[in-house]
């Protein structure tokens, strides 16, 4: 259905809001920090977090505005058909339902009149069933051993979310004791040498392989299955594919021709998109095979404590609110068009990455939701790695280079405490240090004025100099526990919903993905026809036609 097709930038809350801009040019964070009250006011704790946002390019005045925007937007009323299973992606004709993923057993959320968290919680009990007969070795490989290592198949959201769970908990204390002597990997390119990294060391007798796609059609995560089946059966005979290979669709007669008994086919839905499945079986299978079920639970306890905060909670108050709405704020009035996603964790290295196809996947639009064309942009370049490694990286361009608003977060506990003896700090609180500092030297900058004082050279004076009123947002959480990654995870996605409600597109389709894939099918064949018949090339552009000439002369002499 059809929200309404005037654009968000046509309203007068938009209009205020691009008027007001004028005015935040004259501040400097500087002043800024300076008032007390307003930064009292830009903070805001929930369920054991504490979010900063008084260094943001914004008065409390610019809140309010941007509330009012929210307002014109209906952002309360399309929150409300998104819980309450409407077809809010309208393209796709589909209900958005990740939230119902990670409900409680007793919640009630509906799409097409129907109660989806029973048909949810039988696929978790399933789960919750299959991995403890595999963690506890009564389910047996094809030569009666248990199977201890698990490689996981697919691509996209079915990838970079689980992986980004995975590679937190790998040094959570309680997922660490639950995973002993147990591995998990992720297949996910199709490029051979990832196939070869991850069967490297692998028993085929002990490895259990998930393959994860919807359709049971996608290009490279069926190759890479047929691949590992041939890895499997050379060395197990194709009767072992039952026992060692399980899959994550909803295409049981494609799973069953596969050669995978469809009785362990883990099913998710249509109104779960690709990028926000990590709470379905796509990420639970894996993580409850590697930690067990009952730490996974935990994950998704988290995540439903932020949706059940998203869906309540008064937009003052309301963190993914907040966020998305200063996300908006920055790309379409400031004009910046990147964030840097800055976790003061080595656990969280692959939440930038999954991070980066949540929101430039659902946000990267060109059109509104109706097919008009955007006079604004939409989207934000996102990037990131951990502290204080981006320090030695990119964070000189972020200091001194083109305004990049950036997201702090970090921890009150490290999940892997070191205590040298004669050392200033532990190992945790010199992190941490970072942390705190970063954000204000891009808020308050250096001035010529105070390297004059320092006695700098005249001409260094300006290599040194910063210009500060750089934005950024501090996200402090208490430790980084299964629970508190999925308070993270559904924080971050709520946000790129809002961003998407408030600009007026849909932020749960994702075409552009599609014409390179139809343009390499075009491609494949060429390649096949080359090969076996030796076919001229036929239909290509001078540019390609020159690549592929090269490409096939080194691979066929």
């Amino acid at each position: 259905m059809a929200s309404s097709t005037a654009l968000i930038c046509e309203t007068a809350a938009w209009n205020d809001l691009k008027g007001h801009v004028e005015d935040i040019k004259k501040t400097h964070l500087r002043d800024l920090m300076s008032d007390a009250n307003r930064c009292q006011q830009m903070m805001l704790e929930f369920d054991g977090l504490l979010l900063d946002y008084s260094r943001q390019c914004a008065t409390v005045e610019t809140m309010n505005k941007l509330l009012n925007l929210a307002k014109a937007a209906k952002l309360t009323e399309k929150i409300s058909r998104m819980y309450n299973g409407e077809h809010i992606n309208s393209t796709e004709n589909r209900s958005v339902l990740h939230v119902a993923l990670r409900a409680p057993k007793d919640a009630v959320i509906k799409t097409d009149g129907k109660n989806v968290v029973p048909e949810v919680w039988s696929v978790l009990d399933k789960i919750k069933e299959f991995s403890e007969k595999i963690r506890s070795g009564s389910w047996v490989g094809a030569t009666g051993k248990p199977l201890k290592d698990v490689i996981a198949v697919g691509i996209g959201g079915s990838f970079l979310g689980p992986l980004f769970v995975h590679t937190t908990l790998q040094t959570d204390p309680e997922a660490v004791e639950c995973a002993k002597g147990r591995q998990l990997r992720f297949l996910a390119n199709i490029d051979p040498v990832d196939v070869a990294r991850n069967v490297n060391g692998l028993n085929p007798e002990t490895t259990l392989v998930v393959v994860v796609s919807k359709t049971f059609t996608t290009a490279e995560t069926m190759l890479n299955a047929r691949t590992l089946r041939e890895w499997i059966t050379t060395s197990l005979g194709a009767p072992a594919v039952a026992k060692h290979m399980v899959a994550v669709s909803t295409n049981l007669a494609l799973v069953e021709k596969f050669g995978i008994d469809p009785n362990n086919a883990f099913a998710f839905w249509d109104w779960v998109g690709g990028r926000y499945s990590v709470c379905s079986a796509v990420g639970v299978l894996p993580l409850s095979l590697q930690y067990g079920f009952s730490v996974v639970e935990k994950f998704l306890k988290g995540a439903s404590s932020i949706d059940q905060h998203f869906q309540s909670t008064p937009f003052e108050k309301n963190i993914p609110v907040l966020l998305g709405l200063l996300s908006v704020w920055n790309v379409s009035f400031l004009g910046y068009s990147a964030r840097a996603i800055l976790p003061y964790s080595q656990a969280l290295e692959k939440f930038a990455p999954h991070i980066q196809q949540v929101s430039m996947e659902s946000n990267g639009k060109g059109v509104s939701i109706d097919g008009l064309p955007l006079p604004f942009e939409t989207g934000e370049i996102d990037f990131g790695e951990p502290g204080t490694n981006g320090q030695h990286s990119f964070y000189q361009l972020i200091h001194q280079g083109r305004v990049i608003p950036c997201d702090f977060i970090g921890t009150v506990k490290s999940q892997q405490p070191v205590y040298l003896k004669g050392e200033v700090v532990n190992n945790h609180d010199e992190l941490m240090s970072n942390f705190f500092a970063q954000p204000d030297a891009l808020a308050y900058g250096k001035t010529p004025e105070q390297l004059q004082r320092e006695n700098v050279s005249e001409n260094l004076i300006p290599h040194k100099t910063f210009s500060g009123n750089r934005p950024s947002l501090s996200l402090l959480l208490p430790e980084l526990s299964a629970y508190n990654v999925g308070q993270l995870l559904a924080i971050y996605e709520h946000r790129v919903a809002v961003q998407g409600f408030v600009w007026g597109i849909n932020s749960f389709d994702q075409w552009g993905v599609e014409l390179g894939k139809v343009l390499a099918t075009q491609v494949r064949k060429q390649l096949h026809s080359s090969r076996t018949q030796g076919t001229a090339l036929e239909g290509f552009n001078f540019s390609t036609t020159t690549l592929l000439k090269r490409y096939l002369e080194v691979i066929m002499s």
